[in-house]
């Protein structure tokens, strides 16, 4: 799925209010914003638009909340259940006590700190919605001079957010002239603020959005060869659609991960407890035939670090692929692996990676993906990195501003890659 859109720069913003979608869904502990990057990779679109006359409003989600006024939605049945056990005499306060709670856990996803950063970091005020599309919103906007900044609350308090519901978003649309989705985490959503205001007003990207359909078009349309594809995580299911597409662009597969493990057994080598799809092996043996009739290389894991148990602290060593024995499960790639898949990112032209190696957030079984990070940072190719996993770990080695490009959609970039169209993206206007 290939995309030319129109971005901020191909339309008329001054003196026109803009509502952008942005992504700032950011880690928080204690009402503190822990990794800013999302909300800096929004401030280049941002500032065009502030610096061209425009009057911004931001709208974003947080986490997963219910509707607010809809609090007892957030009690789990394991929470209603020990409710219900309760003498009557109880049950008032305690169902009280748990709605006070849910609206509690509610509040702790608001866009407040957002906001108070995002007004540290353009150097100027950047305020606060009390609501999404109600009365102090509404007014704020209204009021709203060009060049200044307004955020609205967690689009996300509102359950007809994610059901893209036709009125809610005409509500959100109704507020601004011109709209600008900059959000890539959540552009493979049919969400409100992602795709439906797109129905009510003129729609272009931001320069956050033109750089990954820009970067990773490019590289899947027209890449510098030879082209390496680098596929991680724990099962083939997730990812057959990506290895179905790459196939038929790639010169060269490499398989890591518990996925690996299926591909072992498709082929009759002993696993242990690893994970593995035995649904899938037919389909495992299918991919494997596919790119040997493409003349793509397809590369699995020689060796393997395997551990008794699931856990981080298990007793593990390293053994070839072919022998993993009864009881033990694979946890990482082993250090033969991690010199072949290295050495096979040497003079790529492309190199795109998805996925861990292993078990990437435990120290015994983080070696493998370290491994491929770093060798993709050193390979002198066009990189493109997308994925939860993959992306911590490049960023924990200090590997990020070696890569060409670190996607900051986990779920969506998987769907490109899968050559999927984006809703978030596909209701943007084309270039003519």
């Amino acid at each position: 799925m290939t995309y030319n859109k129109k971005t901020v720069e191909d339309i008329d913003v001054k003196g026109k209010k803009v509502l952008v979608r942005c992504d700032f869904n950011v880690p928080m502990k204690d009402g503190v914003i822990t990794d800013t990057k999302r909300i800096v990779g929004a401030l280049p679109t941002i500032r065009y638009l502030v610096d061209n006359g425009a009057a911004v409003i931001l709208c974003s989600h947080m986490g997963r909340p219910h509707n607010v006024l809809d609090a007892e939605l957030k009690l789990s049945k394991k929470d209603k259940k020990k409710i219900d056990e309760l003498p009557e005499a109880e049950r008032e306060a305690a169902s009280a006590a748990a709605l006070e709670k849910a609206k509690d856990d509610i509040t702790k996803l608001s866009l407040k700190p957002v906001a108070e950063k995002l007004t540290e970091l353009l150097g100027k005020p950047v305020e606060m919605a009390k609501d999404v599309v109600g009365p102090d919103a509404k007014a704020k906007a209204a009021a709203l001079k060009f060049g200044d900044v307004l955020l609205l609350e967690n689009v996300r308090f509102h359950a007809e957010e994610e059901k893209n519901d036709p009125e809610f978003a005409k509500e959100l649309a109704s507020m601004a002239e011109i709209y600008v989705n900059d959000a890539f985490g959540t552009a493979h959503r049919a969400h409100a603020s992602t795709a439906g205001v797109a129905d009510y007003l003129p729609a272009v990207c931001g320069y956050l959005i033109n750089k990954e359909i820009t970067i990773m078009g490019g590289a899947l349309e027209n890449p510098k060869r030879p082209f390496v594809a680098i596929l991680g995580g724990a099962k083939v299911s997730d990812k057959i659609g990506v290895i179905n597409n790459l196939i038929d662009k790639v010169d060269m597969l490499i398989i890591g991960g518990g996925m690996a493990y299926t591909f072992f057994k498709a082929f009759g080598k002993d696993v242990g407890t690893s994970i593995c799809e035995y649904d899938k092996l037919d389909l495992a043996r299918e991919l494997v035939e596919k790119a040997r009739a493409k003349g793509v290389a397809f590369l699995l894991p020689v060796d393997n670090v395997v551990g008794r148990e699931y856990r981080e602290d298990t007793p593990y060593m390293r053994i070839y692929s072919d022998s993993i024995p009864d009881g033990w499960m694979g946890l990482d790639i082993g250090k033969t692996t991690q010199e072949l898949f290295s050495k096979s990112v040497i003079g790529a032209g492309t190199v795109v990676w998805n996925g861990p190696m292993g078990v990437s957030e435990w120290e015994n079984f983080s070696a493998g993906t370290e491994a491929v990070a770093e060798a993709v940072a050193n390979s002198g190719a066009i990189s493109i990195v997308g994925g939860g996993d993959s992306v911590a770990a490049v960023a924990k080695l200090g590997f990020s501003d070696k890569m060409t490009h670190v996607s900051t959609g986990g779920g969506a970039s998987l769907e490109f890659l899968e050559g999927l169209e984006l809703p978030g993206i596909a209701c943007l206007e084309d270039k003519e």
